[in-house]
């Protein structure tokens, strides 16, 4: 499985403009979806890049996450205002949950020198949310989300909103998160989470109970799953003297890069050498395999000093499969 990057491929309209794609996703008819800041909207692309609409315009806070149900609406997670909202395709509000500007209580602070992140800050586990970063729909309808920043925990809704359970803990032990970041339901019904600062992605049913641990990664961010079941991951940049909660400081610079694992969790692709990607947050897959990766760049990158400005365009990229010579 070799993939090529397909450049320019959004055709973004000159009179909008956004530093980050916090979130990517595709529907049924394989438009793609894009959660932006800078400009806190939703844009909308045919798979060729042709830009079709735009809506959200003074809606979020913080966007972070974008999901799109199996029924074609759209899930937009705000990690600054703690809350989910639900949309129609046309960027019409259907649902709120969570109380807009309105955390529960983890003691989670903001500031200071954190050793590894602001997540060690965390000191109990509450209910949701408290800088939740994103949503997935199981194949039963209920949603699942991960509320990473300022918690520790996968809450699990029906489709309606009303809570029915939620698990995790501080730690790195088995149910234990370090920021949960990214969170995507298999057809089968497995759940799993990208324990971004633990370097794994956890796997659990649907109730939360654990099963395993998928290690091969470095500081997963989002998941996508194709038809034949193959787990597409993004993995953020750790730069060197950077440290995680699990492997402690790392001596060498750590590049973005992509991982596509099997339903098992074994490694069958990875791509990202130096230069590749600077700051990998989302990733979706369409219907013929083609992969697009969104990236925080003008979070991570630009106002973080870690690239100059003039690398803030480096926002999406599409990667299609190589055709076998």
């Amino acid at each position: 499985m070799n993939y090529e990057a397909l450049p320019d491929w959004e055709r973004l309209p000159p009179e909008h403009h956004h530093s980050d794609v916090a979130g990517v996703d595709v529907d049924a008819d394989d438009r793609v979806y894009l959660l932006t800041r800078n400009e806190n909207r939703v844009f909308v692309y045919d798979r060729d890049g042709t830009f079709l609409t735009t809506w959200g315009d003074g809606v979020f806070t913080t966007p972070h996450g974008l999901t799109v149900a199996p029924d074609g609406t759209v899930y937009c997670v705000d990690c600054g205002d703690h809350t989910v909202r639900r949309f129609s395709q046309d960027g019409t509000l259907l649902q709120t949950i969570g109380t807009p500007g309105v955390p529960t209580d983890t003691g989670y602070r903001r500031g200071g020198k954190p050793v590894v992140h602001n997540v060690e800050t965390v000191a109990r586990p509450a209910g949701p949310f408290n800088g939740c970063t994103n949503l997935t729909v199981a194949p039963t309808g209920d949603l699942y989300v991960a509320d990473g920043y300022g918690n520790c925990r996968v809450h699990r809704f029906t489709a309606d909103g009303e809570l029915i359970t939620s698990w995790g803990g501080i730690g790195v032990g088995p149910g234990e998160f370090h920021l949960p970041h990214g969170i995507r339901a298999t057809p089968g019904g497995r759940i799993l989470v990208c324990d971004r600062e633990n370097d794994r992605i956890q796997v659990f049913d649907l109730d939360g109970t654990y099963m395993t641990s998928w290690t091969d990664v470095q500081r997963p961010t989002d998941l996508a799953v194709d038809g034949d079941g193959l787990v597409y991951v993004s993995e953020l940049w750790r730069p060197l003297g950077t440290a995680s909660f699990t492997r402690g400081t790392t001596a060498v610079d750590l590049p973005g890069r992509v991982t596509v694992f099997d339903p098992a969790g074994n490694v069958v692709a990875r791509w990202g050498a130096p230069g590749d990607f600077i700051a990998p947050h989302a990733i979706a897959v369409d219907s013929a395999g083609d992969v697009y990766v969104g990236e925080v760049t003008g979070t991570f990158g630009v106002a973080a000093g870690r690239v100059p400005a003039s690398l803030g365009d480096h926002q999406l990229q599409k990667f299609v499969r190589a055709k076998a010579e």
